[in-house]
């Protein structure tokens, strides 16, 4: 038995001899290289039709401001959701998808996409075309400035706001894009979780909408004036709308058809339902009436602070997040009036406060954290987010409003607003009756 252990250890120090004399490295077997990305038939379909979805809420958003408004700025206020399309589209294409997610730097992309330059339809993103990450992103990036529009509704000229919110992306939408969503963004970095937008889409857009009315200030009128929606069914169909779209708006947001997708998909049915219902109650148990304008701002307030957790939570803590959103948003939009402040179609009291209390509540019910962190930091990361966005959305913001209004005029002259914005901006009226 030890004579052919011997003989085993002794044959084996004769293989390797060579290799002792003469510095050889053992063989190994060589590293796989990883496969290169393929496009996913099934991934880029669903993507096709999520960006479509997301399309369809920009009419969804004209309808349902349009019909809150006065009937006197039906038109005006429909136009700002169609004029967001026309020149964010153009925008996007030059620069902004550029500045949102090419380059390497942790605050803004470099002009690597300009005139999406380098793209074809054999580029990928993951297992999607490159063009199809640009149509998706970039409906998020024609909706987000149309949401201040309802902040500042009902007095703003049509050049201004159009100025504005092209100045608006290109400066604040862009690059927090880039912080939140972007590999090499900070935010990102950092662990900050945002799935489909409660930063980048309605906490910065809602915190704008403040920053812009706190500048041009409020509407002529007394506030019962003020408050005479002209067409409630625009405004629940448009919620409706807004709603079928948000399907996309979520689901599509991790760029394939998997069970995230699907979850994503089911807590945006569920988030909505609670939190309009809730609205609701409180509406009853404060007016004793429960409105339609109750409803659909129920219902917008539930997709909000769902947007940022629908792809780390299931529907329970779906619904918990509609419930609290409710009170918080009705108590925020009671509030205005004490602050006397002029949000006119509540574009902060919904986008803002929901979107910031989305992006907390994910710290706290996010199924999966991000990696190597815990849910103590987590909720830290979130409230960094939190802060570092809507600070810099504010600021900016109101800086742009203010510099538009004292060149070029943000405000439409006293005259014109109290005539209406129809007739004086586009010669039109939304009513010929």
């Amino acid at each position: 038995m030890h004579k052919r252990a011997f003989l085993t250890i002794f044959l084996s120090l004769l293989v390797m001899l060579p290799g002792i004399l003469f510095g050889d490295a053992p063989a190994t077997a060589p590293v796989a290289t990883p496969p290169a990305p393929v496009m996913d038939k099934g991934d880029t379909a669903w993507m096709i039709v999520a960006s479509a979805f997301v399309f369809f809420m920009i009419p969804g958003l004209a309808l349902f401001y349009g019909g809150i408004v006065r009937s006197k700025n039906v038109l005006s206020t429909m136009m700002h959701s169609f004029v967001a399309i026309l020149v964010l589209t153009l925008q996007w294409t030059i620069l902004g998808y550029s500045l949102s997610f090419s380059g390497t730097g942790a605050y803004f992309g470099d002009l690597g996409f300009l005139f999406m330059k380098g793209i074809d339809e054999n580029t990928l993103e993951g297992t999607i075309p490159k063009y199809v990450h640009f149509l998706f992103q970039g409906m998020f990036a024609l909706i987000t400035p149309a949401l201040i529009s309802g902040a500042i509704a009902e007095r703003v000229k049509l050049s201004g706001y159009t100025l504005f919110i092209v100045l608006w992306a290109t400066l604040v939408y862009d690059p927090v894009a880039h912080w939140v969503w972007a590999a090499d963004g900070w935010l990102f970095k950092m662990g900050a979780l945002d799935f489909a937008g409660g930063t980048v889409v309605h906490l910065i857009s809602g915190i704008a909408g403040l920053a812009a009315a706190l500048v041009i200030g409020k509407r002529k009128g007394e506030i019962g004036s003020l408050t005479h929606p002209n067409n409630m069914t625009y405004t629940l169909i448009g919620s409706g709308l807004l709603w079928f779209g948000w399907f996309g708006f979520n689901a599509g947001s991790g760029l394939a058809t998997n069970g995230i997708a699907a979850r994503a998909f089911v807590v945006t049915l569920v988030a909505p339902a609670a939190a309009g219902a809730i609205w609701l109650l409180i509406e009853y148990i404060h007016t004793k009436k429960s409105t339609a304008l109750g409803a659909a701002s129920g219902i917008v307030a539930g997709l909000v602070v769902i947007t940022p957790a629908s792809g780390y939570v299931g529907p329970m803590e779906a619904m918990i997040m509609g419930a609290i959103v409710s009170p918080i948003c009705y108590g925020a939009i009671i509030l205005k009036g004490k602050l006397g402040y002029d949000d006119t179609l509540d574009a902060f009291g919904i986008h803002g406060v929901g979107g910031a209390l989305g992006a907390i509540l994910t710290g706290v019910f996010a199924i999966s954290l991000a990696q190597g962190v815990t849910r103590g930091g987590q909720i830290q990361v979130q409230l960094i987010s939190v802060a570092a966005t809507g600070i810099y959305s504010f600021v900016v913001s109101y800086i742009l409003a203010f510099l538009i209004e004292k060149s070029i005029g943000f405000r439409i002259e006293e005259e014109k607003e109290i005539a209406g914005l129809d007739t004086e901006i586009h010669g039109e009226k939304g009513y010929n009756i």
